[in-house]
């Protein structure tokens, strides 16, 4: 089977001859282990299965101020401190619940298209995507603050609806030139979890968040297309929504805050979970020998009758051992040999 063939069996709910898996790290992380591996393109060698075209805002550094970025939607992101992929915001654009004078940026159509044409032609036999980052809630925060966005649901809720139908119709139009394109799936990240529950809780999420989705979902769906969501946290409380919506793999997956075998029991005909291999506290805490007997055990579960594609949790942050990457990375790509020994 190819690489494309295995994630579209494995989203399909059927076995396939090995696991699909897909491995991300941090810029720390990747120079750690590129210097342990003497490799700076040992990502590319690792076999992942997924690619993707990725859009969540266009990053011009102040010459003035090393380590400041602004994005196309004015926005100020601080990387000095322990985050150096997107760092803290800097300022907010919206410091009243209205939108007043606020124009959203231009859709940045050519780096969109350049960046599909290049993947679209590369050769690869990987499941493609085009992905969209802070594609809602996250989007609206960062413009207005998380802390002003959670008021203003309770306090200026049609704000709130203006300011999520304006995200949304943004995103239409990004969704539009992927969609051009013979990817395979759209992907939308959008953090709507904490440890435990949803950051908004699941009342307001189906308010204002559900809708929003429920349009890109639709538009993805009705092109042929597998939709991917990514949230951290504990979302469990609206798998059901998001079934009913369109969605066909979540990610992250979370092992310390699902139960695994009852999520899979319990959702595992609809959905594809994509991660499971924890960040948190496996990958930066446990032996090599640990990460792979873990990773071991959870594939092994996790991948009966398909639904799953491997992976940690997240983008594999700067505080994991080199030699638990190298662990992890030897499982994904030898698993039959890791499988069969175990």
């Amino acid at each position: 089977m190819t690489r494309r063939e295995r994630v579209r069996a494995a989203i399909n709910h059927l076995d396939t001859d090995i696991i699909p898996y897909n491995i991300d790290c941090t810029n720390q992380e990747y120079e750690k282990v590129a210097e342990y591996l003497k490799d700076q393109d040992f990502l590319s060698k690792i076999g992942n299965h997924i690619e993707s075209v990725y859009y969540s805002g266009i990053f011009t550094e102040d010459t003035n101020r090393p380590g400041y970025f602004t994005d196309d939607f004015g926005v100020v992101w601080n990387r000095n401190g322990a985050d150096k992929d997107i760092g803290v915001i800097d300022n907010y654009m919206l410091p009243e619940a209205e939108l007043g004078e606020y124009n959203f940026p231009e859709i940045p159509e050519k780096i969109l298209n350049d960046g599909l044409e290049l993947m679209m032609c590369n050769g690869k036999d990987t499941f493609k995507t085009c992905s969209l980052g802070f594609s809602m809630f996250e989007r609206a925060w960062t413009l207005r603050g998380m802390e002003n966005l959670l008021t203003d649901m309770l306090l200026e809720p049609e704000f709130v609806e203006e300011l999520l139908n304006k995200i949304c119709d943004f995103n239409m139009k990004i969704i539009d030139i992927g969609l051009k394109y013979d990817i395979d799936a759209f992907y939308f990240g959008d953090d709507w979890g904490q440890q435990s529950g949803l950051i908004m809780g699941p009342k307001l999420w189906r308010k204002f968040i559900k809708p929003q989705m429920a349009r890109m979902y639709e538009k993805v769906r009705k092109a042929g297309k597998f939709v991917l969501q990514h949230s951290c946290g504990d979302i469990q409380a609206i798998f059901p929504d998001l079934i009913e919506i369109g969605l066909n793999v979540y990610q992250t997956f979370q092992p310390e805050i699902y139960d695994i075998k009852e999520i899979k029991r319990l959702y595992g005909k609809d959905l594809t979970f994509w991660g499971g291999i924890s960040t948190q506290r496996l990958l930066p805490f446990g032996t090599p020998e640990e990460v792979k007997n873990e990773t071991m055990k959870i594939m092994k579960f996790m991948g009966r009758g398909g639904g799953y594609i491997a992976g940690p949790t997240h983008a594999v942050p700067g505080d994991v051992p080199t030699e638990n990457m190298v662990a992890l990375m030897d499982v994904f790509m030898n698993q039959e040999k890791w499988l069969r020994n175990s």
